[in-house]
């Protein structure tokens, strides 16, 4: 198992031919759910498998924030995930997205309280337990704030962080994404979060609508993210980035100059 490095991107069969096409490409990463615990993998992940590009399984439905236990048959097919690709870690989100058995279809925020590390904690520790890799895990872009909400952003992670061990993903477009609809310095919170934890960091385009900026993964990336990959890489050079989009697919030249623009930013060599 190879630690995710370099520039990567986010595999989604709509893209598979051109993700396939990028020779300097180290990992990709995977939506979880996306893929079938007992394989066969889809033929271009395979593929990529083969000429030895890591994939790191990112899971969507675990609903780590939830007040309930984690589900263990969730956990299990994303432990299975991890072992059929032979991935060196998994990424999930501080969030949740069911409680009562109902399902919301979204990563929705939580409240930041005591109460709420101490529910994360232990869904955390109850994954890390069947969890034959690390895991890493990213706060989410939040349109709105608890009102009761105890902790700010960079304390409530480290405090999760620290409990649990787990590694940091951390979404520089979720960073922009936040301060901007909360009226935050991001480069603040950046010198407030415990970068020496990141285990990789995504990177996404976004738009604004009605006042708020949606991170969107179906729009460019800004320049202001790139300006904040800059300045995140100044403070603490990341192992990997991976540039996600999931919809609204540009042409293959519009990646490419997206995925170039990513690796100049941070100073890695570039994978097209």
């Amino acid at each position: 198992m190879t630690w995710p490095h370099g520039v990567g991107i986010g595999w989604r069969p709509e893209i598979a031919g051109f993700v396939a096409e990028l020779p300097g490409l180290r990992f990709v990463e995977v939506v979880a759910e996306s893929l079938a615990p007992a394989g066969p993998l889809p033929a271009g992940l395979a593929a990529l498998r083969e000429r030895g590009v890591t994939v790191v399984p990112h899971g969507v439905r675990l609903s780590l924030g939830g007040a309930e236990p984690v589900d263990p048959h969730r956990v299990a097919h994303l432990a299975r995930v991890a072992e059929l690709v032979d991935a060196p870690l998994v990424s999930e989100h501080v969030a949740f997205v069911r409680a009562g058995g109902l399902e919301a279809g979204h990563l929705l925020p939580l409240p930041r309280t005591r109460e709420a590390v101490t529910a994360v904690v232990a869904n955390v520790r109850r994954a890390q337990a069947e969890l034959p890799v690390p895991l890493a895990l990213e706060p989410i872009a939040a349109l709105f704030d608890w009102p009761d909400d105890e902790l700010d952003e960079a304390d409530f992670l480290t405090e999760i962080l620290d409990a649990t061990g787990a590694g940091l993903l951390l979404d520089v477009a979720n960073v922009h994404a936040n301060a901007r609809n909360r009226g935050d310095d991001p480069y603040a919170l950046l010198d407030r979060l415990p970068l020496e934890r990141i285990s990789y960091v995504h990177v996404a385009g976004g738009a604004e609508r009605d006042g708020l900026y949606h991170d969107t993964h179906t729009d460019p990336v800004p320049a202001e993210v790139l300006e904040l990959v800059g300045a995140l890489c100044a403070r603490r050079p990341p192992p990997a980035l991976l540039l996600e989009r999931d919809g609204h697919y540009p042409p293959a030249a519009a990646l490419r100059a997206e995925l170039d623009a990513l690796a100049v930013a941070a100073g890695h060599p570039v994978v097209t």
